[in-house]
């Protein structure tokens, strides 16, 4: 499973700004997957009081079916595991839509719009998670799909680590590491993380939860991060290699 967002900080402000509607999503009187006239979950009624979500939902159970873990796993506990991170989200859309789009993205099918969709309303969050701790005391690193804690970059580096990302060729991909103990690492020469500096405050999502692993791998989870002084975004893992890898 490899995760992929775009991470434009100012697409997700027109969206939002604009009224939240991504004109690029199918047509969204599909959905959910179930009959919301049951809905009893937090969960399951803030999916089905948003189009968005609902069209999202059903994309998942339909992606369901084609569904073959990596690893010879059990399908149906990966599935529980997806469903457990969205219902743990309880009313919070942001936190749904990372579960949901986590879900595609395990189950190989994430439309882009959907990934547009998750950065636009997690983009959202951390601006407003960041706004409720002006003295941006770092906070502890995010363990469940949804959650956003604030933090400070302590190195940028070059892939491997061994060069500054600054003076760096493009090619040497991209890494950071945070004082909350978190990381992120690309084979890329990341614009959000090439913007930002050692020190800057920055706002951390975790937005995937790897579940189609090997037993005790649980490499790969991916957080959105906001550098909130050069306004710079990026979605990546925080490992080189993703759970199942070298």
């Amino acid at each position: 499973m490899r995760f992929s967002v775009r991470t434009d900080v100012m697409l997700f402000l027109a969206i939002i700004v604009g009224g939240g509607v991504l004109e690029a999503s199918p047509a969204l009187a599909e959905g959910p997957s179930f009959d919301c006239s049951k809905a009893n979950l937090p969960a399951e009624k803030a999916i089905c009081a948003d189009p968005q979500l609902s069209a999202i939902d059903l994309l998942v159970s339909q992606a369901y079916k084609g569904f073959e873990p990596a690893f010879g796993g059990d399908k149906r506990k990966i599935a529980r595991g997806l469903m457990a991170d969205r219902n743990a989200c309880k009313s919070d859309t942001a936190c749904i839509v990372s579960a949901l789009n986590n879900a595609l993205q395990t189950y190989g099918n994430a439309p882009s719009w959907v990934q547009d969709y998750n950065i636009a309303l997690i983009g959202k969050k951390a601006l407003d998670a960041a706004a409720r701790n002006p003295g941006n005391r770092d906070q502890p690193l995010p363990s469940a799909v949804g959650q956003c804690a604030s933090t400070h970059i302590k190195t940028l580096t070059t892939r491997l680590g061994d060069d500054p990302l600054e003076t760096a060729t493009p090619d040497a991909g991209s890494a950071a590491t945070f004082t909350n103990g978190g990381g992120a690492v690309s084979y890329d020469r990341e614009p959000g993380l090439a913007a930002s500096k050692v020190g800057e405050p920055v706002e951390m999502c975790l937005i995937a939860i790897p579940r189609d692993c090997p037993k005790d791998d649980d490499r790969g989870r991916v957080y959105y991060s906001l550098d909130l002084v050069a306004k710079g975004s990026w979605a990546l893992p925080d490992s080189e290699h993703l759970c199942g890898g070298a």
